[in-house]
């Protein structure tokens, strides 16, 4: 016992010396300085993700409201002769209407100046009212109309009047004609309507984004009929039924490769065989669903696998111990508590479809679409593909409804995430 006294008190001699302290400082130092790393990578990304934000909302929230001047406009009955109600020249009802309003003006240079105060939309919200109610034939009315966007960019701060006229696009004589409203309480800002409930337009007081919202709605729809049903079937054959051979080796690690794959290669697919061979018309929800089908069908097949491999082996045993096929197995008990992940993993497969716009400038969706589709074969854009086309519009108006846009897009990304988040945690299982 006497010969192992010495070697046990080197060893804790070993264990108590300077140079054991020094490591043990040294390991403790290392772990807080990566502990420390790790929390001010967090931190790092949280101020990123608000100062994204932050740019996105300063610049779109003004986008929710929109410029409106109030006009009183006589309807002429001989404007309206014509038995076509909507063929009446509204417009000149607008411009009789401003110069009513400022008859001081005499030149023709001011009467352009003038008339560039109200948007080319007034006239259209004359036309809806003589259609609406054409008992306003021959009386006079006060309507409230759309602001030209130099007027709403002015109205919301956005140009500043002390440059020199040469500067701005708000000239001296209008920015008098602005305050004189403004006096008289017949311009202000009002809840931008139109931006929800239009389609595209050239002009930016015009432009809305339900033609957008609508074809990503068919086009999303078109997404999931195809991809669900062909990647939850592929799934289960793979991970209940296929053997384990080279050929379905080669499928998987296709599978696998193809999550990998750049967007803008199923568009030139789509483009290639459903439009070249196929003969599909462009520009199409159709077309869009069926290329992002593709995009999405590698994400939904390993999300559904890994929601399949997570079903205990005792639940196949079990059902096939009292008799059930390995059909009855799959469909009656290993398929609706695979199920949940299942359609996590959908969720997510649409929300990256939603946000993609490479594929769908393949196959022409990245068009100027004013009207709204009403099918899913009519033309038709997405969402992000309109963000796309008013990000590169050279108006300063079209900056805020860019900005806006996004913010709409970001929401429907995260209410689609968080429905993920929460079929997860409320039919997640522990076994």
């Amino acid at each position: 016992m006497s010969s192992h006294k010495p070697a046990a008190q080197r060893d804790i001699n070993h264990l108590t010396s300077p140079a054991a302290y020094n490591r043990l400082k040294r390991r403790y130092l290392a772990e807080n300085i990566f502990r420390q790393t790790g929390l001010a990578a967090i931190l790092l990304a949280v101020l990123f993700l608000f100062l994204l934000f932050g740019a996105i909302i300063s610049n779109g929230y003004t986008a929710f409201e929109q410029t409106f001047i109030k006009i009183d406009v006589f309807f002429d009955p001989q404007d309206f002769s014509n038995e076509n109600i909507n063929a009446a020249n509204y417009q000149g009802l607008v411009k009789k209407a401003l110069r009513h309003m400022f008859p001081g003006v005499r030149s023709r240079n001011d009467k352009k100046a003038l008339y560039k105060l109200a948007s080319p939309g007034a006239s259209f919200v004359l036309r809806d009212a003589v259609v609406d109610n054409p008992g306003l034939i021959g009386t006079t009315r006060s309507i409230w109309v759309p602001a030209n966007d130099d007027v709403d960019m002015y109205m919301k701060g956005y140009i500043d009047s002390s440059l020199p006229q040469a500067e701005r696009r708000i000239k001296d004589n209008q920015l008098l004609w602005i305050n004189n409203l403004s006096k008289h309480d017949k311009i202000k800002k009002k809840f931008n309507s139109t931006f929800f409930i239009s389609g595209d337009s050239r002009e930016p007081e015009l432009a809305g984004i339900l033609g957008a919202v609508k074809g990503s709605f068919y086009t999303l729809l078109i997404t999931l009929s195809l991809a669900f049903p062909i990647g939850v079937g592929a799934a289960v054959y793979l991970e209940e039924f296929a053997g384990k051979n080279k050929w379905t080796d080669l499928i998987e690690s296709n599978i696998n490769n193809l999550a990998a794959v750049p967007s803008i290669v199923f568009g030139l697919l789509g483009l290639a065989f459903f439009i070249n061979i196929w003969g599909l018309p462009r520009s199409t929800p159709l077309i869009g669903g069926m290329v992002l089908t593709l995009m999405t069908l590698p994400t939904i097949i390993i999300s559904s696998r890994a929601s399949l491999k997570s079903v205990p082996p005792s639940i196949r045993e079990a059902a096939l111990g009292i008799g059930a096929s390995r059909m009855q197995m799959v469909i009656h008990h290993v398929l609706p508590l695979a199920l949940p992940g299942m359609l996590t993993g959908t969720i997510i497969g649409m929300a990256q479809a939603l946000g993609e716009t490479a594929p769908l400038l393949m196959i022409g969706m990245v068009a100027f679409i004013v009207d709204i589709p009403g099918k899913l074969t009519d033309p038709a854009t997405v969402l992000p593909v309109q963000i796309y086309l008013w990000a590169d519009s050279p108006e300063r108006a079209f900056t805020e409804k860019t900005a806006a846009a996004i913010m709409v897009l970001l929401t429907f990304l995260i209410m689609m995430n968080s429905v993920a988040v929460f079929y997860r945690k409320r039919f997640e299982r522990k076994w």
